[in-house]
């Protein structure tokens, strides 16, 4: 994800989830934070333990987060938000906590007075891990248009540039998807696997070579004992665990977004 991504991610998902969003300007965003998203993201259950035990009046901390340093202003202080970053991962897992998925309208930038369609897409980002005594992690992000079941690539990277809303816009009409979203997420990981199986698994031959490898060098040492003892087979575990390929594909998040585009894949 590119900051600017990080930045449209944050701003949906403080929307999405009722939040007041104080300023979003270049390289930084300051939001209100609800109740809810206080107790979930800011830490501070003793002050939320005595609020309910006295009947006190609930203060929700604002929060600014610093989404490109080298655009935002120098007075303002924040907290730095990047990819791979605590905060940007306790937000992911946020939305897993808050939502199985988020649903946001296009809001029409030239035909505000005009009946609109908006078109169905499933979005979903996915982390799939290459694991084994190394580890290699790749993202990406997938668009299904629920009408015509079309599926494109960098569709996060295509939705920040657009103006989406947690509410449907007035004049706008949804069209109602022919397949459907828990169908659509089969699909996807359907097409995902089917990408994986023609990869290059060289790397997890190399791992099985270098887990062999260590394997010899621990029946060589325990060789001249007949019966293996407790130990022997601790660490021939161990080396399993260190060693064994496998691949996991995990959803970070996803959502339903309509759109005003029925073909976003002709867009460049």
């Amino acid at each position: 994800m590119q900051q600017q991504e990080i930045h449209q991610y944050l701003s949906q998902y403080f929307e999405a989830n009722e939040c007041e969003i104080i300023e979003s300007e270049a390289g930084y965003l300051t939001v209100q934070l609800t109740k809810e998203l206080d107790k979930e993201l800011m830490n501070r259950p003793f002050y939320w333990h005595y609020l309910e035990k006295t009947g006190g009046i609930p203060n929700p901390m604002k929060l600014t987060l610093i989404t490109d340093q080298e655009k935002a202003p120098d007075q303002i202080k924040g907290e730095v938000i990047h990819f791979g970053s605590p905060r940007l991962h306790q937000i992911f897992q946020s939305t897993k906590n808050f939502a199985k998925y988020i649903r946001l309208y296009e809001i029409s930038q030239t035909m505000p007075k005009q009946q609109t369609p908006l078109y169905p897409w499933l979005g979903m980002n996915i982390k799939i891990s290459y694991q084994c005594d190394r580890k290699r992690d790749v993202f990406r992000s997938f668009g299904l248009n629920l009408i015509n079941g079309i599926l494109i690539e960098q569709f996060h990277e295509k939705l920040t540039k657009k103006v989406l809303s947690p509410k449907i816009p007035d004049f706008s009409f949804t069209l109602t998807p022919i397949i459907m979203p828990t169908s659509g997420v089969t699909r996807i990981e359907n097409f995902l696997r089917q990408e994986i199986m023609k990869e290059d698994h060289s790397w997890a031959e190399e791992a099985k070579q270098r887990w062999n490898e260590d394997l010899s060098l621990l029946d060589h040492f325990y060789e001249d004992i007949e019966e293996k003892p407790e130990a022997y087979l601790t660490e021939k575990e161990a080396l399993k665990h260190q060693y064994e390929p496998f691949i996991t594909i995990e959803i970070i998040n996803g959502g339903l977004f309509y759109l005003m585009d029925n073909h976003i894949y002709e867009e460049n």
